[in-house]
């Protein structure tokens, strides 16, 4: 009985301590904003592992505090949100960085369009305005660290014979915006292709792909990823949540080139 219950005492003064420690925020975090489309916010099963928080990577919730990072991240359809690139994403950034915690400020917004991306724009599935909110949302994160990249996957929903062609300078203006806005000049940029999936379902989103494949060319301290390979869930639309997952890790891959 008295081992039983000093077991007890023990088991309780665990969980106290990791509540304790989840409880303190890190004051200092490297940020990562999440931008994008129904494949930033994530559309595949959460499994175990993606439930499980890392000790060093935090996410802004919809309420704007600072939680241990799990899946899933976005809110922006919560019938539908599941797993996305972003949390393989940080754990890489993690791994690459010991030393470091990590903020991610998820802000993605299904269904929208690039052009629901600018001052003002209102993006009707989600009762949102995407780049307003996503400033609001960065620039409360800021009190908290220093933004050291953007990763951007969107694209779908501009997939038509005639959005296609103005993607590419419109992505370049967006880029141009947030860098303004958030007084961050030079903070590395990572884009990715559309799947090869939905290439395929919608013709069009071969030339949106071309343009985020160009982009570096266009614009400084940028990168693209492909997602080739990748395969959806089921809807010829959404990464399943293996290829979300890799999708991250190839965003990670990029970024560590680029960030400092």
């Amino acid at each position: 009985m008295r081992k039983y219950l000093q077991f007890l005492i023990i088991s309780f003064l665990i969980s106290q301590y990791i509540g304790v420690a989840l409880a303190q925020k890190p004051r200092k975090l490297d940020l990562y904003l999440l931008v994008g489309q129904s494949n930033m916010a994530g559309r595949g099963a959460v499994e175990t592992e993606d439930r499980t928080p890392h000790p060093r990577i935090w996410m802004l919730n919809k309420q704007e505090e600072w939680v241990p990072a799990t899946e899933p991240m976005h809110f922006d359809k919560p019938t539908v949100v599941g797993v996305g690139p972003g949390f393989a994403f940080g754990r890489k950034i993690a791994e690459a960085f010991p030393r470091r915690n990590i903020g991610l400020i998820p802000c993605a917004a299904g269904g929208s369009a690039i052009d629901s991306w600018v001052q003002g724009g209102y993006h009707d599935q989600t009762k949102t305005y995407p780049y307003d909110e996503t400033l609001v949302r960065a620039r409360a994160a800021l009190k908290n660290g220093r933004l050291k990249g953007i990763i951007w996957h969107q694209g779908e929903s501009d997939s038509s014979p005639e959005k296609a062609e103005e993607y590419a300078a419109k992505l370049a203006d967006l880029i141009q915006l947030l860098r303004q806005e958030l007084n961050a000049p030079d903070v590395p940029v990572v884009v990715g292709t559309l799947g090869d999936f939905y290439v395929a379902k919608s013709p069009a989103a071969a030339v949106v792909n071309r343009a985020l494949e160009a982009l570096p060319q266009q614009v400084d301290n940028t990168a693209c990823v492909s997602s080739g390979g990748l395969i959806h869930k089921g809807d010829n639309t959404h990464f399943d949540s293996p290829s979300a997952r890799e999708l991250g890790r190839r965003y990670a891959e990029a970024m560590l080139k680029l960030v400092k």
